[in-house]
Parts: structure tokens; sequence; C-alpha cells
């Protein structure tokens, strides 16, 4: 369900799509994503300042809350 959730808002703001990757890190407690997309979609995904990424991780972690577990997004180049 998060792993959906992170594709959908990634592929919504990359110009490649089919280069948006999600692999997910099962842990006790929490979880890792890590999200991979193409070298020219970097900035797009992370914004200015960081404030793409930040919104997106507060949107996981809100999600993750109500299903009881912590949710961690990496961005990965």
């Amino acid at each position: 369900m998060m792993k959906t959730l992170i594709e959908a808002m990634a592929k919504a703001l990359v110009d490649k799509p089919e280069d948006v990757r999600v692999s997910e890190i099962e842990g006790e407690k929490t979880t890792v994503y890590e999200l991979r997309v193409a070298q020219t979609d970097l900035g797009k995904v992370i914004g200015k300042q960081g404030k793409t990424a930040r919104a997106m991780r507060t949107i996981l972690g809100a999600a993750g809350t109500k299903i009881g577990k912590r949710c961690v997004l990496e961005i990965l180049e």
C-alpha cells in the first residue's frame, strides 16, 4: 500500500515515470522505502530546498501512523 503511494506521488512529479523504482526494506517496527528516479528527474522529486521530499515524507509518515508502523523515505541517486 505504501509502496504504491510513493510510486504514484513520484510518477506525478517526474518526466520519465517509467524510471521510477521503489524498493521496500521491512523491519520489525520500521519500514524503509528507497525511491529511485532518473538522474534528470532527481531535482523534481527533491524540490527547492527539499520541500517536495519533505512533503512526501510527511504524507508517508502520516499514512504509516495509521497502520502503526514507522515509515522512512530515502531518495537515492
